[in-house]
């Protein structure tokens, strides 16, 4: 029997009593207390209400619409036609700026990688796709002065406008994108000193018109030098990603990129290890060819979360050097969906981060702290 007996008349009240059962797994309150349950609209026994999630790219996205249709059902047994619209509300990471810098960007992720070599950059260029496919707005910088590779990954090519002193970025799969190598010849390397590459990359933070983005991804150059320092002392950072592959020697830069981060208090949101296995196009056989499981090993050992495993494929190298990321090239592979879970597990990451920010006040205030 459920909670409500057979009425010909349906509440609002009864609706969220129901679905205080539905709890995200991930921020662990129900979808009520969340904030969740929008708009709610009552016609005879006909009901239909939002879920307004903290991302579009929520990883329990499905399930949690099935479980609030499955716990109404089951405590008002009179109720008709059941609509949920799915929908989000992206929030900020919460933390106040000092000067103007990105003021209408929620959440700014470095997409770092402890050594090169590493595929970090065309992790950085499928996860934002991922996300804008998902619906998130979403940009991507190329603050890798030395060797930019995000036009060539993106497919962009041309020159940024200017409008009101200030460089519109170029823009292709639903992602905005500014680097270096849209500003200088391809066939001629960038010879800057330290101090040049990093105003380089405050400029593309000052000087670019970036307009509301749920995610500004930055994909950073190798190692722990100038540039890295720079937007972690310039930017209060979200968080970080770490891509690695498995083999130790990559493990124990990883280490050191943590270290990195944590000593200038930017969070890490979590591990990505690439290249974690290889699947035979001929026979189907799951081969590890840079041995296994170290990525997942290195983040049990420093206590952040692993985020996922991307395959090595041809077919991501060849997407990328044709300007078409997989995500976009070949949408129902392996590896796609591989990105997309990764994508999902770091914006759920995000959101996480961001709602203990949001909650901690309202902490405070319970146990009396003034």
């Amino acid at each position: 029997m459920g909670l409500f007996t057979k009425s010909n008349s349906l509440s609002e009240e009864q609706i969220l009593t129901a679905l205080r059962v539905v709890r995200d797994p991930d921020l662990h309150r129900d979808i009520v207390s969340l904030g969740f349950v929008k708009d709610i609209e009552i016609k005879n026994s006909d009901i239909n209400f939002k879920v307004e999630l903290t991302t579009p790219a929520c990883p329990v996205r499905d399930e949690l619409k099935a479980q609030s249709e499955q716990a109404i059902r089951a405590a008002i047994p009179s109720v008709g036609n059941i609509t949920i619209e799915m929908t989000s509300n992206v929030r900020s990471s919460g933390m106040k700026q000092p000067t103007e810098i990105l003021p209408f960007v929620k959440n700014t992720i470095a997409v770092a990688s402890g050594k090169g070599g590493v595929g970090k950059s065309t992790v950085a260029v499928n996860l934002a796709v991922a996300l804008a496919q998902e619906g998130a707005r979403v940009g991507l910088l190329d603050a890798d002065i030395y060797g930019p590779s995000i036009p060539l990954m993106m497919g962009i090519t041309g020159r940024p406008s200017l409008q009101n002193q200030k460089l519109i970025p170029l823009e292709n799969y639903g992602v905005k994108v500014m680097s270096i190598g849209f500003l200088v010849d391809p066939m001629q390397a960038v010879v800057w000193r330290g101090p040049m590459a990093s105003g380089a990359l405050k400029q593309f933070m000052t000087d670019v018109l970036w307009g509301e983005l749920d995610y500004l991804i930055f994909d950073l150059p190798p190692g722990t030098g100038d540039i890295q320092l720079t937007l972690a002392q310039t930017l209060p950072l979200t968080g970080a990603v770490i891509v690695t592959t498995p083999q130790e020697i990559s493990l124990a830069d990883v280490r050191k990129g943590f270290m990195m981060f944590q000593k200038v208090n930017v969070p890490t949101l979590g591990i990505v290890e690439n290249m974690s296995y290889y699947i035979c196009s001929h026979c189907g056989e799951r081969e590890h060819i840079f041995d296994y499981g170290g990525g997942r090993k290195a983040s049990e050992e420093l206590g952040v979360p692993f985020l996922g495993e991307i395959p090595l494929y041809t077919g991501t190298r060849i997407a990328g050097d044709e300007g078409t990321p997989i995500v976009m090239k070949e949408k129902n592979s392996e590896q796609t969906k591989a990105f997309l879970s990764v994508a999902r597990n770091m914006a759920a990451q995000i959101s996480i981060r961001n709602m203990q920010k949001q909650d901690t006040p309202a902490m405070e205030i319970e146990l009396g702290m003034n």
